[in-house]
């Protein structure tokens, strides 16, 4: 057996912090948002596009979700998550039915790579239904901080179902010369497709874009950018799929022994700090961070949720499972930590947030 692992103290996804929820706003009659409280010394510091994992006590027992922040670091002192009801979705319709102010939850670091780098960039910000979520706070994030000309794209069943309408309507007022909003209602223009998405980018050279929404519509929206004559390393999805397991749950850490035979050597960049490390073939790539106490990001372990996503910058591995990078990630150099094993002697990695 090449791998040498026994377990260690238990381990959860990152400190679980508990936060109140201060407010809750009715957006349209399918989608609240939670106006999140946090005990002094505990604030939650996150980036725009990033979503916190919070356990919803459903009428089920206790379901970990990952759910998007809407509000700005930039602009909000209380960060904000949307959640819109899905059909059967347990926690969706619980939290749309049962939340109230005053509601304490608990929830895991903010994490995901859907964070934009370059904001001088011009933004094409695409998104359908509840995919505004993490669009919203790139958005406001822009608008307060930045300078960059924005064109958001915001596809919907019909008027009543558009989340954020009215705060879209006079963001768009205010900064009348940086911002382009333009709805795409079934309603009025049938389902979107890529032939109506790109008329509605008016000015896409040198763009950066960011889509979220289901993935038919991510689909379109891909295929509408490029056609455009996006650059395909400037087009950034956002992807969500429902954990099977309990994120809060502790897991035994592994710890990797140096009796290991056959390792890989990798160096890691991660927090702007690096890291050399040997790394068994038959060991994910986050077994062996968190075995050697190194802070890596992760969720659910399963491959699902993005938390985990790092940069391999040279060198192979093999993915066990992945059920959120797109071909556009994979080519970009993206991978999941919790899903990687080694295939190079060695390799160079950054966790890029």
């Amino acid at each position: 057996m090449i791998r040498s692992a026994t377990p260690s103290p238990q381990q959860n996804s990152g400190p679980i912090v508990q936060v109140t929820v201060h407010q809750v706003v009715r957006e349209t009659a399918d989608a609240v948002t939670l106006v999140l409280n946090t005990p002094s010394g505990n604030t939650v510091r996150y980036r725009p596009g990033q979503f916190l994992t919070l356990r919803i006590p459903s009428k089920d027992g206790p379901l970990a979700r990952c759910y998007s922040l809407s509000s700005s670091p930039a602009t909000e002192n209380l960060p904000a998550v949307t959640i819109k009801r899905v059909r059967d979705g347990r926690a969706s319709n619980w939290i749309c039915d049962n939340a109230t102010a005053g509601m304490v939850l608990d929830t895991l670091p903010p994490a995901g790579n859907f964070v934009p780098r370059d904001w001088d960039a011009p933004f094409v910000l695409l998104a359908a239904g509840s995919g505004i979520t993490p669009v919203m706070s790139i958005l406001r994030t822009a608008l307060v901080a930045h300078r960059n000309p924005i064109t958001l794209v915001y596809a919907n069943a019909d008027r009543e179902s558009v989340i954020f309408d009215r705060d879209l309507e006079q963001l768009a007022q205010r900064h009348a010369d940086r911002l382009t909003v333009v709805h795409l209602l079934e309603t009025e223009h049938g389902l979107p497709d890529a032939t109506l998405i790109a008329a509605a980018i008016a000015n896409p050279a040198g763009s950066h874009v960011y889509i979220c929404g289901p993935r038919a519509f991510m689909a379109v929206a891909r295929a509408a950018a490029s056609s455009r004559g996006i650059d395909e390393a400037q087009i950034h999805n956002e992807v969500f799929v429902s954990l099977e397991s309990d994120a809060f749950e502790a897991r035994p850490a592994i710890s990797v022994t140096p009796a290991d035979a056959e390792q890989a050597t990798a160096t890691v960049e991660l927090e702007g700090e690096e890291h050399t490390i040997d790394w068994p073939p038959n060991t994910v790539l986050l077994d062996v961070l968190l075995g050697k106490g190194l802070d890596a990001p992760y969720v659910c372990r399963e491959g699902t949720c993005g938390g985990c996503a790092y940069t391999l910058r040279s060198g192979e591995v093999e993915m066990l499972d992945n059920q959120t990078l797109d071909d556009h990630d994979l080519a970009r150099g993206s991978r999941l930590a919790c899903q990687s094993l080694p295939r190079s002697e060695h390799l160079d990695i950054a966790f890029d947030i």
